[in-house]
């Protein structure tokens, strides 16, 4: 009879964890393809009312493309949190030396604030791809 109940309670308390455990919900897994075009959207949308003549058009979108890539390419890296971080940096200096020649420092702060509150809905997707913004 004690093995009766013993064998009962002990299925019982494997059912129980097995059922526990399937309701632990899954979070969504977001493809760097889809974030990175939502990036790049965000980028090449920014310098909508910005007055840039054609070729600065055309320049932006091909550096922001180009960043965008090399963004998921550090991220998606196989390197240390810190060394990420340093080659994030890198190219947030790199790209803000492209803008500002570009553009100018005045139009340069403009577009980067139009970015900037354009990423912040996307910050906790991006991790640590958010600090070159």
């Amino acid at each position: 009879m004690n093995a009766t109940k013993f064998l009962s309670a002990f299925l019982f308390l494997l059912f129980f964890a097995f059922a526990a455990q399937a309701q632990i919900p899954k979070v969504p897994n977001v493809g760097s393809d889809a974030l990175s075009s939502q990036v790049l959207s965000i980028l090449d949308n920014s310098s909508s009312d910005l007055n840039l003549t054609g070729d600065q058009t055309s320049k932006l979108k091909a550096n922001n493309k180009s960043f965008v890539n090399d963004l998921m390419k550090v991220v998606g890296g196989s390197g240390s949190d810190d060394s990420k971080k340093s080659s994030i940096l890198g190219l947030k200096n790199k790209r803000l030396k492209f803008l500002t020649d570009l553009m100018g420092n005045e139009l340069a702060q403009k577009y980067l604030g139009k970015v900037i509150s354009g990423i912040n809905p996307l910050k906790s997707k991006l991790g640590l791809a958010a600090l070159a913004f």
